[in-house]
């Protein structure tokens, strides 16, 4: 056994997030630029075998929760058997996954059957324009379907994760509610946040505190 994992507020830490792939299906612009992307060759990112051996030394200084993560990890060829090999490491109890869910139809049945337990969704809107205005490609029916595949390999918790941005979604806040409300299926609101080039302002940020107040307005269970 190592040492744990301590930072220097004294706090240990038993959570990893592994990315295993800087490639992605969509451009969302708050993310990724439409082109011109630098991405690594396949010769510089670690081998499954590799990722296997750091997480193993991991798993031995008090890490017990891992979630893959990109890019969207499920272009990674082979991630079901990735997640198999990680799931039976000694001392891992749980392994997640994040995904914009365009894939995730094909592949919920695999994951699941690897040792997969938990998924985080990307979804910013319910409608198929500004989806296209967010991601520049896809069909956001893919994404419904992808999150309907996980409630149905009873991935579980299942986390339904909107970027909240002014004047563009803010106003369906209270659609993504109605719409998941009887899923099970956990609902979370984001601030916008600045991540390198992405076009941030603080004129699209809406506070968390305001998001709540909207949702307090128009639902008595919240209020």
């Amino acid at each position: 056994m190592r040492a744990p994992l301590i930072d220097r507020f004294g706090r240990r830490h038993t959570y990893l997030r592994i990315s295993v792939t800087d490639r992605c299906n969509l451009r969302c612009t708050y993310c990724m630029p439409e082109e011109g992307i630098a991405l690594a060759s396949h010769s510089d990112l670690l081998t499954f075998e590799e990722i296997s051996r750091v997480l193993q030394i991991f798993a031995e200084m008090g890490i017990n929760k891992v979630r893959l993560t990109g890019g969207e990890p499920l272009l990674r060829k082979g991630l079901p058997n990735l997640i198999s090999s990680i799931s039976q490491t000694s001392g891992i109890d749980k392994v997640g996954l994040t995904t914009n869910g365009i894939l995730l139809t094909d592949y919920a049945e695999p994951l699941r059957n690897a040792g997969l337990k938990s998924v985080n969704i990307s979804l910013d809107t319910l409608n198929q324009d500004r989806f296209l205005q967010i991601t520049r490609v896809g069909r956001i029916e893919k994404v419904l379907e992808g999150i309907e595949a996980a409630i149905a390999g009873a991935f579980s918790p299942i986390k339904i994760n909107m970027v909240v941005m002014k004047d563009f979604n803010d106003d369906e806040i209270s659609d993504f509610i109605e719409y998941f409300f009887e899923k099970p299926v956990h609902l979370r609101f984001i601030e916008f946040m600045p991540f390198r080039s992405n076009g941030w302002n603080r004129q699209k940020l809406i506070p968390a505190a305001a998001i709540r107040q909207i949702i307090g307005e128009r639902f008595s269970f919240y209020a």
